[in-house]
């Protein structure tokens, strides 16, 4: 059965790649892109992924709030967080929000894969260079 996925980016080649990166893996679908925080709500509403991947800070809604807004809608989709923050008050918040990841763009080549079947399988990623500095192991604890 695939994972299907929704991708939410501000930047339309990082979409791209990223999408590329994630179609190459046999079980993995990307079945709808959106640029904002806003369309990322939309589309997940219409297409009811299993995983939205999204970047903390987009415009008209940042990530935080559409993380939320999309758990509210749907309380079996999933969310992960790729991004350029290395911040831990994004982590934070992200995982507050509900989010079960936080990759950092650097580490996605490395930990995308692994981080959405971690997320799947109902445990928190944490990107690995983040895990690294931290003294932790990526993939965390069941949620």
């Amino acid at each position: 059965m695939s994972i299907r996925i929704v991708l939410a980016d501000p930047h339309w080649l990082y979409r791209r790649v990223i999408s590329d990166v994630l179609g190459a893996v046999a079980d993995l679908v990307v079945v709808a892109e959106a640029r904002d925080g806003h369309d990322a709500v939309l589309v997940a509403k219409l297409t009811r992924p299993d995983l939205v991947i999204l970047d903390v800070a987009m415009p008209r809604l940042d990530g935080i709030q559409a993380c939320r807004s999309i758990l509210a809608a749907d309380g079996r989709t999933r969310v992960l967080a790729l991004t350029l923050h290395n911040d831990s008050c994004y982590l934070q918040a992200m995982a507050q929000a509900g989010a079960l990841g936080y990759v950092l763009k650097q580490d996605a080549f490395t930990d995308l894969v692994a981080a959405v079947r971690a997320v799947m399988g109902g445990y928190y990623y944490l990107s690995s260079s983040l895990a690294a500095a931290n003294g932790r192991v990526s993939s965390l604890s069941r949620s």
